[in-house]
């Protein structure tokens, strides 16, 4: 049983959506920040190279945000250095392990050829079904995988089917073969023959 305090109002609501944000302008400005890594005088950098330095930046804002602000906030409460327990430390230093390797995957996903509203459309359709999969057999049902109401089954199929027209479709996607779409409507046209 989850012994956090409820917060009143829609405050978790807000702060779900600044969470919604924020993941979902990461792939876009990862991409941003990688391609603007090159140099403009000198020679060129490798573009794996590129990818790995704009990397070790997100490491570091992770380092600000997600290790000296919590510290302060610790301290002020006189809880920094005090009350950690191994089990809770370790499954939280999981947690991190989790979201740094996803992070990871997202920029080998742009390495290997994969556009940020595709890769990020994939991720964000994703990532809530392995929750709810997850979720579900950790805490299976008192009733049986029977009782579940049908509309859970229902949310996952348009869960999936959601993630992969968003990707597919995605009109900042590039379109098959490296074709921009309507290429060939605006392609000029090759003259005929002469009249007479």
């Amino acid at each position: 049983m989850n012994s956090a305090p409820s917060s009143s109002g829609n405050t978790w609501l807000l702060l779900t959506f600044l969470t919604v944000f924020s993941w979902g302008v990461y792939g876009i400005l990862l991409h941003k920040g990688q391609t603007l890594m090159q140099p403009s005088g000198g020679p060129p950098v490798a573009p794996a190279l590129l990818r790995y330095k704009a990397f070790l930046f997100v490491g570091i804002a992770y380092f600000l945000v997600a290790v000296l602000a919590p510290l302060f906030v610790l301290m002020g409460k006189g809880q920094a250095f005090t009350g950690y327990t191994g089990a809770g430390a370790i499954w939280s230093l999981v947690a991190g392990i989790a979201g740094a390797v996803g992070a990871f995957g997202v920029l080998l996903a742009f390495a290997a050829g994969g556009k940020p509203p595709a890769v990020m459309s994939i991720v964000f359709a994703g990532a809530p079904l392995v929750n709810a999969a997850i979720g579900t057999f950790l805490h299976p049902p008192a009733k049986g995988w029977g009782s579940v109401d049908p509309r859970f089954w229902i949310g996952i199929v348009l869960a999936v089917a959601g993630g992969f027209c968003v990707a597919k479709f995605n009109p900042g996607s590039p379109a098959p073969g490296g074709a921009k779409p309507g290429a060939a409507a605006t392609a000029p046209a090759r003259p005929g023959p002469a009249k007479a």
